[in-house]
């Protein structure tokens, strides 16, 4: 093979162009894997490791991988929207089949044996004929990694792979499941437990702490240090419970002033269409201008919701001289070191941070602002700290998925074919990360004196993936459409990446439409959303989700038990770039709603790790309902109101539903798709379209609560 003068056109490898980078073979033999993708319970690890095991024909056990260092690992930026396999993964399975190229070029010239006679085995070069055998290690010296990475060299075909497209173990489960397996179990020699007491409100200013105060608080037992810098107030102790303690004492010594400066509540979330916007257009097309027959004009919505992690964020800090190493479990080891860099005025390489594993948020929630906390006050009191947040930091202060409005006008000809199509997006921004754009956005650098500066609210364009406006442009075949984005860019409640971003609003808009419309067309909304379907893998996903649900076998009317019971489908295609998802539900209408069955078809191109996906599948449905059913956040015109459980209650094990099958279709020759977040729209309008289907009654802001049913049906 020839080496290449340019680098791939993957984006993980133009930012991390050689091989070296990626790769290297340690004096033991193993072969060190240098990741940036990092696991937040979506099962990446074991997928990078298969990768690299299948190209290089060697052993899983025979892999040392670090992943998210800033130290040792390649920069592939945040793991999130849905691009840890179909990109990041990919450009590790092209760097480790150069290698391997590079690797059997080189055994041949030992071996002096054309490169056809060398064989790969378990790590273990050999050539036809002899009983010479050559080892990774043993070619190490005669290869040269510091070279750029190329599309040169062919990965293997998938008829010849042995550890791709299987379900193996994962490695991280066993300390996960039964042993100190998170961030939270971590210790440093001589740390301290440190928590910070932030203000009642977003824009609440400190009146008083006074120094009588100050010192009570000092005093108390394991206190080693009470740091205050404008608004940012933290205290580390000797042990945790005595920093819980301390942290409340401190709580009822502080004055605070507060002003009503947030919009009232509205469970339709119309406020956001009265605020000022940023307004641009999306997606426009007219190819022809036909009348409509029959004309629907609808809004639909979604509040604010939360992260709800099970376990709140930590993360830990050492300073040692000049240099700081920081723990964290948040989504991108280096803009985290950009934006810690930023805070404390160092150059970034003095700054190591490192990815452990915690509770899973797909998506921007407190840990990168525990991990900006934890170096502010490690830095104050000169000691390593573990600083962990509460619950109600957690609702209070973590960014949110941002509540959203959307209005769409659609008709239809006499026909039944969609001839006009206008959808309307009102949002706050859904990015908001640290290292992304200029300017502090965490919280530490917010509060402290003197506070950063805070720069005008952005949000991704469509080419980059979309942040509100994400999947605003159906799959469908529209002639004449207008998509238009209205970017609500001053700011109420604190927002920024969920799981799916804008795409879960947007797809339950969209999906709950097009029934709407199949019905006033009289048409089965699948046969409705097939007229209107030239993508042959988007069709095949509903049909085979229509097959496997029965879907034409479904009684239209209450059983013999008298018992009501609906279906519903939805479908997108995630960023109309990833997974095909088509979700069925069937429920049970009570007082309430609840799930009964579903059924979900995924196109995923190539499946590299079968049980890992369809875990995706399953956690990203059960997200979707208790999101669709149960979930939204509260405030009046000063401050949250929602500060634990009993205010944000989530979907109970109890109510999931008995059948949850999920069926892969196999397209082992074409590239894998992101799947992790293509699940949460379809999910939703599914729901939401059962419930039509079941009493005749459509609901169409979220959540789908038992008070929102009965005034529902009341209004009916």
């Amino acid at each position: 093979m020839k080496a290449a003068k340019s680098v791939s056109s993957n984006p993980d490898i133009v930012q991390n162009p050689h091989l070296s980078q990626w790769i290297s073979i340690d004096q033991d033999g193993k072969i060190l894997l240098r990741a940036g993708k990092v696991e937040l319970g979506q099962g990446i690890g074991i997928v990078q490791l298969q990768i690299a095991a299948e190209e290089l024909d060697i052993s899983i056990h025979d892999i040392r991988m670090v992943a998210g260092n800033t130290d040792t690992s390649v920069d592939q930026g945040y793991t999130s929207g849905s691009n840890s396999v179909q990109v990041g993964a990919m450009a590790l399975r092209q760097v480790c089949a150069q290698v391997r190229h590079l690797f059997i070029t080189a055994a041949s010239q030992l071996l002096n044996t054309p490169i056809e006679n060398i064989s790969i085995n378990n790590g273990i070069f050999t050539a036809t004929g002899t009983n010479k055998a050559l080892s990774y290690l043993d070619l190490s010296n005669k290869v040269n990694l510091e070279i750029p990475a190329s599309d040169l060299a062919c990965a293997k075909k998938r008829a010849e792979h042995k550890v791709s497209g299987q379900s193996i173990k994962r490695p991280d489960l066993q300390n996960k499941l039964f042993g100190a397996g998170f961030i939270h179990d971590l210790e440093i020699e001589g740390m301290l437990h440190a928590r910070v007491i932030r203000p009642p409100s977003y824009t609440a200013s400190l009146i008083d702490f006074d120094l009588q105060a100050r010192s009570t608080i000092e005093a108390m037992p394991g206190v080693h240090t009470v740091f205050v810098s404008g608004r940012f107030i933290g205290v580390c102790c000797v042990r945790e419970e005595q920093a819980i303690a301390a942290a409340q004492a401190i709580r009822k010594k502080l004055k605070w002033s507060e002003s009503e400066n947030l919009p009232a509540e509205q469970a339709e979330q119309s406020w956001l269409r009265t605020m000022p916007s940023q307004d641009s257009v999306v997606d426009s097309s007219v190819q022809s201008v036909e009348h409509a027959t029959q004309s629907i004009e609808v809004n639909y919505s979604k509040p604010f919701i939360a992260h709800a992690s099970i376990g709140p964020s930590c993360a830990l800090a050492q300073w040692s001289s000049e240099h700081l190493t920081v723990w964290t479990h948040g989504q991108g080891s280096f803009p985290m070191r950009r934006e810690l860099a930023n805070l404390f005025d160092i150059p970034a390489q003095d700054i190591t941070v490192i990815h452990a594993d915690g509770a899973g948020c797909y998506g921007h929630n407190g840990a990168d602002d525990a991990a900006f906390d934890a170096a502010m006050l490690a830095k104050a009191c000169g000691c390593p700290v573990r600083l962990q947040w509460s619950r109600e930091d957690e609702f209070n202060w973590s960014p949110h998925g941002s509540a959203m409005s959307i209005q769409i006008h659609a008709g239809i000809n006499g026909l039944g074919k969609i001839v006009n199509w206008n959808f309307q997006i009102w949002s706050h921004t859904h990015v908001q990360r640290p290292g992304m754009a200029p300017g502090l956005r965490c919280l530490a650098g917010i509060h402290r004196d003197p506070p950063a500066p805070q720069l005008p609210w952005t949000d991704f364009a469509l080419s980059a993936g979309g942040g509100g406006q994400r999947n605003a442009v159906p799959l469908y075949d529209l002639p004449n459409r207008q998509i238009d984005y209205h970017l609500i860019a001053e700011s109420t409640l604190r927002s920024s990446a969920l799981r799916a971003l804008g795409a879960y609003a947007n797809v339950f808009a969209i999906e709950s439409c097009m029934d709407e419309l199949a019905s006033m067309a009289q048409l089965d909304p699948i046969v409705f959303r097939l007229n209107h379907l030239t993508d042959s893998r988007a069709r095949q996903v509903l049909q085979k989700v229509a097959e496997q649900s029965e879907w034409s076998q479904f009684p239209s009317s209450a059983d013999s038990t008298g018992v009501t019971r609906g279906r519903g489908l939805g479908f997108a295609r995630y960023k109309n770039s990833g997974a095909y998802c088509a979700v069925v539900v069937e429920i049970e209408v009570t007082d309430r709603i609840k799930l009964e069955k579903v059924w979900v078809a995924v196109d995923a191109g190539e499946i590299i790790h079968p049980d890992g996906l369809i875990n995706q599948i399953e956690g990203g449905v059960l997200q979707a309902a208790s999101w669709t059913l149960k979930e939204a956040l509260h405030w009046d015109h000063t401050r949250i109101t929602t500060q634990g459980w009993e205010d944000y209650p989530i979907l109970n094990f109890d109510e999931t539903p008995a059948i949850l099958s999920v069926q892969c279709i196999e397209q082992p020759d074409l590239p894998p798709l992101g799947v992790g977040e293509c699940a949460a729209g379809p999910t939703a309008a599914a729901i939401a379209n059962a419930l039509h289907n079941a009493i005749g009654i459509r609901m169409r802001d979220l959540p789908l609560t038992p008070e929102r049913l009965a005034q529902a049906v009341m209004q009916a």
